[in-house]
């Protein structure tokens, strides 16, 4: 039988007690010690229940009230001065680099916030500038592996490695991660003496840069780093852990270095195989095999993961230890509190406590005797055949469409030039028009609503009425505040996603599957089970009627294909491509029935674009960018040159992909720039950027209140680096997670800016 590792384990909790007891600690609902407390007790679930899965090695320290990598940046040392001079307590020093802070006549920014490699979970930017002086801070690596043991579990510590870290913060101008070798290098290995001293069996060091492109300066740097630190481990044991991809660039340098284990990824890094099997594996390690897939919900195939793991068995002399392909931070909690799905489908998901089941009985199967008769494998392989042969949710018409498509589907007429002209003598807006990006605040009201619909307690009829009634409310508001581009505030939609999952047969639901997305931000991803098309319009009525309201434009609202398909959990029995091209005919459905019905702006948000890029840049066109961008063309390309589509994409890095964003030929793009201090515009300035364009000029992830002249400042930078007709005005993300009281001083600010300007 074998040793079985979990990478990472989720901390949202079975109920979301971490979302909900940081925001009552926000509010003062609690103070700092009762939110230790709930920290603990989810911690100590989460340990217990991998310790009865019978985890060998289960993780400490992949815990955080926030970000696991805003936790490094605090303990390294590396918190930048503005937020020392605040005078916090060092746990609302962190929470203001995470979510900013005003306060007594005191305003500081959050840092920046970019997506998890390709993942939908966003991490916050450690930023190192010239005062940076790296130091141990803190002792949340080692009271988090005490707090364990005090409980009779033994647990491995994981922090993040320092290339990583390095390779993934903001550095100070003119600087490079090897400036920063001697000083991290001796507090990483500072790090280790201490854990080493403690008895500490085995530290987990991850490294999940080694799976993208490097450099021969990043190798040394690699080999430098650990050279110095793997001096200090004494006989504790190392783990160095990599993840989503494969380390073909690496793996020399790995092999070569004095660690004990290696933690590779057999899921997403398929090249690491033969790696393995060409290259060899060194008699003196341990093969942590990530095999069970921590980034999807569907059940692992045991036949196939057992071939693997005897395949690799033969490689690692010294032996394989069981594993998670990465952290189970990207699953939901559990499939048992699914208790409304369909057990025909729900027979076919594994979520986190589920994974702890499928590792338990892979490593047993793996040593058993007569493992080809065993009733687990007969009863797994019974549900890999039933889902490979099942029909449900299977269209003829929408694989008809898919097949029937030629180039014309995915080209727009006139070119841009022509329609900006065309839509600015239809529109008629002002210089420097202001707009949202769609979503208004999810008010406990609305909360309510939904819930009581749910419950049975009000008619869909009340329901429906009750939400016009806000969307008056609102209508009415924008236009007192002067927004020139109004929306009708979304109320309807529980999120982007899933509202649009609901309306498009093909995928299933979840009740409790949240995952989290970013701080006590979470998301419920819908499960594309088969084929994906549209029945009706869901969309039309409520946006035709809130443009009913006003004389002034209503965007209607759409998710783009390219973030349902990125922000759900995919089928894996048909290509990405196809499946992107599936969602797409159904958006462009509701995107020419919203023209029809005289809605002149339509916005289809892509926010996830960037989100599945490969990780090495040779793959990005053939493998991702091709598809993605011409499957949202394909939504807009049937619309007329009047009808002005607008995108929005937000928290991640577009200067490398900015020929693709414009290849998307939306007539307006809205994009994050306030947390990255407007430095989008120099890209966009740089690459002579044609379409019109929205650099946010306000974080709405924080709860500030931007003042005016802050964002007459950003206007006036624009004003510098682009077309000033072609200058939008907003914030960078929708405000959904934002308060009213918070919002509408922010947008009468913004307004008021923009009217200055022009």
């Amino acid at each position: 039988m074998l040793d079985v590792s979990v990478v990472g384990y989720p901390r949202i909790g079975a109920d979301r007690e971490l979302k909900k007891a940081t925001e009552q600690y926000f509010k003062g609902a609690i103070d700092a010690e009762g939110l230790a407390r709930a920290g603990s007790a989810l911690r100590a679930a989460h340990w217990d229940a991998q310790k009865a899965a019978g985890v060998r090695y289960i993780p400490s320290n992949d815990f955080s009230f926030y970000d696991t990598f805003l936790d490094t940046a605090q303990a390294l040392g590396a918190v930048p001065t503005r937020y020392l001079e605040l005078g916090l307590s060092p746990l609302d020093t962190y929470f203001a680099m995470a979510r900013g802070f005003q306060r007594d006549g005191r305003d500081v920014k959050a840092l920046p916030m970019k997506k998890w490699f390709n993942t939908n979970y966003h991490y916050m930017v450690p930023e190192i500038d010239a005062r940076s002086r790296f130091a141990l801070a803190g002792t949340k690596l080692l009271d988090e592996h005490a707090e364990a043991e005090s409980r009779g579990v033994a647990t491995k510590p994981v922090i993040h490695g320092p290339l990583t870290f390095l390779k993934l913060s903001r550095l100070a101008d003119g600087t490079a991660p090897a400036d920063y070798e001697e000083a991290i290098g001796e507090v990483y290995a500072e790090l280790l003496g201490r854990l080493a001293a403690r008895r500490i069996e085995i530290v987990q060091i991850d490294e999940p840069i080694l799976v993208a492109d490097l450099s021969e300066a990043d190798l040394r740097l690699f080999t430098s780093l650990y050279s110095r630190i793997l001096a200090r481990k004494g006989s504790m044991k190392v783990l160095l852990q990599t993840y989503f991809g494969d380390v073909r660039d690496a793996y020399g340098a790995i092999m070569g270095l004095d660690f004990d284990a290696v933690g590779l990824d057999f899921v997403e890094g398929g090249e690491n195989v033969r790696l393995l099997k060409e290259t060899g594996f060194p008699e003196g390690k341990i093969l942590f095999a990530g095999v069970v897939n921590g980034r999807n919900v569907w059940r692992n195939d045991y036949r196939k993961s057992l071939e693997l793991l005897d395949d690799l068995g033969r490689h690692a002399a010294k032996g394989i230890v069981l594993s998670t392909s990465c952290s189970l931070l990207f699953v939901p909690y559990s499939v048992k509190y699914e208790t409304e799905m369909d057990f025909r489908y729900k027979r076919h998901l594994a979520f986190a406590e589920e994974k702890l089941v499928e590792l338990r009985e892979l490593a047993e199967l793996f040593g058993a005797e007569r493992r080809g008769t065993d009733e687990r494998l007969r009863r797994n392989q019974e549900i890999i055949r039933d889902k490979t042969q099942s029909r449900d949710f299977f269209f003829q018409d929408v694989r008809d469409r898919i097949a029937a498509l030629s180039k014309a589907d995915f080209d727009r007429s006139p070119a841009f030039a022509e329609r900006f002209e065309i839509q600015r003598s239809a529109l008629k807006l002002p210089l420097f028009p202001t707009t949202t990006i769609g979503s208004f605040p999810q008010t406990g009201d609305v909360r309510k609503l939904r819930k009581a619909l749910k419950d049975g307690e009000i008619t869909e009829k009340q329901y429906n009425e009750k939400l016009r009634s806000k969307i008056r409310e609102l209508i009415k508001l924008q236009e007192e505040i002067g927004l020139d581009v109004l929306v009708h505030g979304e109320y309807e939609r529980n999120d982007m996603v899933e509202y649009f999952g609901e309306n498009l047969p093909g995928f299933l639901f979840t009740q409790n599957g949240w995952v989290q997305s970013y701080g006590t931000r979470g998301v419920k991803p819908p499960i594309i089970f088969g084929d994906v098309r549209r029945e009706k319009a869901f969309t039309v009525e409520w946006i035709t009627f809130a443009q009913s309201l006003s004389a002034k434009p209503v965007k209607g609202m759409l998710t783009g294909p390219i973030t349902i398909l990125n922000w759900s959990f995919p089928r894996e029995d048909l290509p990405l491509r196809d499946i992107a091209n599936q969602i797409a005919l159904a958006i462009r459905d509701e995107v020419l029935d919203l023209e029809r019905a005289g809605i002149k702006v339509i916005q289809i948000d892509e926010p996830a674009l960037r989100e599945k890029l490969p990780l090495r840049r040779a793959n990005w066109k053939k493998d991702y960018l091709d598809w993605a961008v011409k499957a949202f063309r394909l939504v807009h390309s049937g619309v007329g040159p009047a009808t002005q589509i607008h995108t929005h994409m937000c928290y991640s890095e577009f200067a490398d992909i900015i020929r693709e964003i414009e290849e998307m030929d939306a007539d307006v793009i809205s994009i994050e720039a306030a947390r990255s201090d407007l430095t989008m515009l120099n890209v966009l300035k740089a690459n002579n950027y044609a379409h019109q364009v929205g650099p946010g000029v306000y974080d709405i992830h924080s709860p500030r209140v931007p003042p005016e002249e802050e964002i007459h400042e950003a206007l006036s930078r624009m004003k510098g680096k682009l077309d000033v007709a072609k200058i939008w005005v907003n914030p960078d993300c929708g405000l959904k997670t934002r308060t009213m009281e918070e919002t509408v001083p922010s947008l009468k600010n913004l307004v008021h800016a923009a009217r200055s300007m022009r």
